[in-house]
């Protein structure tokens, strides 16, 4: 795409162009050699009008680039390339699937915001008229989360190291740029008493997906990856080997989440009450298939969290927003207050560095981390209940 074979001796032409924003542009054209010998017409923009306020001044800075014309050199440099074809280039490398290493939902959302937002106000700039002060105008001028600009901001900067790996430039103005990405509200988390009564109030197969989550911890892509072949139920221990997302299998997020985990009784006894139940039982079915695709497919998380789970924290008197990720955040908070090792909660939530969970690097035991599961699970299932009469 960048490669271009040049005809020898050429001065080529400087224009000036007018753009739909901002001031006019210089442009330098030329004459190249293509494939099959035809000649093929090029151009660059060479800077804007405030940039090179006269012709001279324009033309200076093409005198270089004039020599690298003639001298059949690769003219590809920061001052020519566009956002737009470094934008085209990232995707043909970084997004495509065959040769991406990013699960199937990343690459889906740096597309569109590569899309919707960065082609659409950068693609006609060169990288250098890209500055630090005038991206960060930009983010603050969008009317989304902190967390939505940090994105934003963090796919620029990856865009520019993409551009110093390909040798296209030397700086990446994006690391000076400053965004925050403080949440405007605190997630919400579920008491032990608000996750037992939504338990209550939940059908099959919600009852048992949402329990797994709660005292697992486990993300809701990789409940619905897990197959039976992946749930020991007779030494209580599941091992994820995959996720699903938007019905698309993809690795999961950490190394640390092959690991074993282990589940409580009560899960491994849910679990075995849904096998008995679901018609799909076989060891490569899926644990939470739907029936809706004759079991070639887990349930969609998506409807189950509108058609059961929200319906039915409704019905239990929950008033905070409830979505699949609630439980894995309610999961880590309490075991926290229920004055586990930080290890242990690290691990069993599988991050991939300690730093996550304060920085504790002491390895945990399976048996330390089957009593801190137990625990939980003994709070939650007992919560709401009356107490035991005390004899006289």
């Amino acid at each position: 795409m960048f490669k271009r074979e040049v005809l020898r001796y050429q001065h080529g032409s400087l224009t000036i162009e007018r753009r739909k924003r901002g001031p006019r542009v210089w442009v330098y054209r030329w004459r190249e050699r293509g494939p099959e010998g035809a000649q093929v017409r090029r151009k660059i923009t060479v800077g804007s009008t405030d940039q090179f306020r006269t012709k001279t001044a324009a033309q200076r800075e093409v005198d270089g680039l004039r020599l690298e014309v003639n001298a059949e050199v690769p003219v590809v440099k920061m001052r020519t390339l566009t956002m737009r074809e470094l934008v085209a280039h990232y995707e043909e490398i970084e997004l495509a699937p065959e040769r991406s290493r990013k699960s199937p939902s990343t690459r889906k959302v740096y597309a569109y915001f590569l899309k919707r937002y960065i082609v659409p106000q950068w693609g006609e700039c060169s990288l250098r008229e890209i500055r630090p002060v005038v991206v960060e105008r930009w983010l603050e001028s969008l009317p989304h989360a902190p967390s939505t600009r940090a994105k934003i901001r963090n796919l620029m900067s990856a865009l520019f190291q993409h551009a110093i790996r390909q040798e296209w430039t030397e700086n990446n103005p994006i690391r000076a740029v400053r965004v925050s990405a403080k949440r405007l509200e605190e997630p919400e988390v579920l008491t032990p008493v608000e996750v037992r009564l939504l338990l209550d109030e939940l059908p099959e197969p919600c009852r048992t997906m949402a329990l797994l989550a709660a005292l697992t911890g486990l993300r809701v892509s990789e409940i619905l990856g897990l197959q039976w072949q992946d749930v020991d139920l007779e030494n209580g221990i599941v091992r994820s080997r995959r996720g699903v997302v938007n019905q698309e299998i993809s690795d999961l997020k950490t190394a640390g989440s092959r690991r074993p985990l282990p589940i409580p009784p009560v899960v491994v006894d849910a679990l075995s009450r849904w096998r008995e139940q679901t018609s799909f039982s076989q060891p490569e079915n899926w644990v939470f298939a739907s029936p809706q695709t004759e079991g070639k497919q887990p349930y969609w998380p998506g409807v189950l969290l509108k058609r059961h789970v929200q319906p039915a924290a409704e019905q239990a008197g929950i008033t905070k927003r409830v979505c699949w990720h609630t439980f894995r955040r309610s999961f880590a908070t309490l075991l926290y207050a229920n004055e586990n090792d930080v290890k242990t909660a690290q691990e069993l939530m599988r991050h991939s560095t300690p730093v996550v969970t304060l920085g504790v690097y002491a390895q945990a035991v399976t048996d330390a981390k089957r009593k801190a599961q137990e625990r939980l699970a003994g709070m939650i299932m007992q919560a709401g209940q009356p107490e035991p009469a005390v004899p006289a």
